[in-house]
């Protein structure tokens, strides 16, 4: 890897340059933020049920008293040994961060469909501290687009990021979003999949801001150098 090397004078006017893309970039995301906080609500009206290390909860217990809730869709099916790797890449980014979240009426869970106590096996080996819960025989997963049926699984295909598409595993990546108002009914106000995960992502942008970048050119998919923590 080789840029081009120039003088100070030559760097500092492409930074420049760079610098005004950087704060056209910056408005974008900002008006983008505010599209999405102006999304329609739509009623949430199936009883879903988690289970947690404290037991049995609702949909509305996960917000812990808050008003509005962010869920991780952790890819880590029922007869899954592991979570995936992918997940567990995302995974490293989140402990810590729900305190933060807190503080700003929002709350912050993973949901999978794997049996509660592979879950809490697989927390303690990266000694991961962030809630963590099973969507317990609900539809939860699958009414989000983060899980499959074997019907859809069998035929190749399944809705996913609000589209038709190619699909192989059962459970996939996703974050969805939901508030909840002082009467206590609950809201779906925003999901997003496949690349749109990476905002909770914070090793990618760091990965962003050097020469190399994400470097994944020529791989055989873009993650496949992503190991577990306790892997490479």
């Amino acid at each position: 890897m080789q840029s081009t090397i120039v003088a100070h004078d030559d760097w500092l006017k492409a930074r420049l340059e760079l610098l005004a893309a950087e704060k056209e970039f910056t408005r974008q995301r900002e008006a983008l933020t505010k599209k999405r906080m102006a999304m329609p609500w739509e009623p949430v009206t199936k009883d879903y049920r988690f289970l947690g290390p404290n037991g049995r909860m609702s949909l509305s217990d996960l917000f812990d008293g808050h008003s509005q809730l962010i869920v991780y869709h952790f890819m880590f099916g029922p007869d899954w040994q592991e979570g995936c790797k992918s997940c567990s890449f995302w995974a490293d980014n989140f402990d810590h961060i729900p305190i933060h979240l807190a503080h700003r009426d929002v709350a912050f869970t993973a949901v999978s469909r794997a049996p509660l106590e592979r879950i809490e096996a697989y927390k303690a080996r990266f000694g991961w501290t962030f809630p963590w819960v099973q969507a317990e025989g609900s539809e939860f997963n699958f009414d989000h687009q983060a899980a499959f049926t074997p019907e859809e699984l069998a035929a190749g295909r399944a809705y996913y990021n609000y589209e038709m598409r190619r699909v192989g595993a059962s459970d996939i990546v996703g974050i969805s979003v939901f508030a909840r108002d002082e009467a206590g009914a609950v809201y779906h106000t925003y999901s997003c999949y496949s690349r749109g995960v990476e905002m909770l992502n914070g090793a990618y942008h760091y990965l962003d801001l050097v020469p190399k970048g994400r470097n994944e050119e020529g791989l055989e998919f873009p993650q496949s150098w992503v190991r577990r923590r306790d892997q490479y």
